[in-house]
């Protein structure tokens, strides 16, 4: 299990956890990133940040702070 800032561009993972606590968890669970959820990695900007992904039909771009956070496999 590793987590959605490592995972390559053009692949697709399975969100396990949220870590975290508070307001940021809460944010990131509230645009759909929960449990269960299958995230597909788009694109990843040249210095790596940010990450654009694609979950639940639409698009999103998330910090690499908050996708170290979400922990795939």
């Amino acid at each position: 299990m590793g987590n959605l800032r490592n995972t390559p561009c053009g692949k697709t993972v399975t969100v396990r956890r949220v870590e975290g606590e508070g307001a940021t968890r809460r944010r990131i669970m509230d645009i759909g990133i929960t449990r269960g959820a299958e995230v597909f990695v788009r694109k990843v900007a040249p210095l790596g940040d940010p990450i654009e992904v694609t979950v639940r039909g639409y698009e999103l771009s998330l910090r690499k702070a908050d996708a170290e956070k979400i922990l795939v496999e």
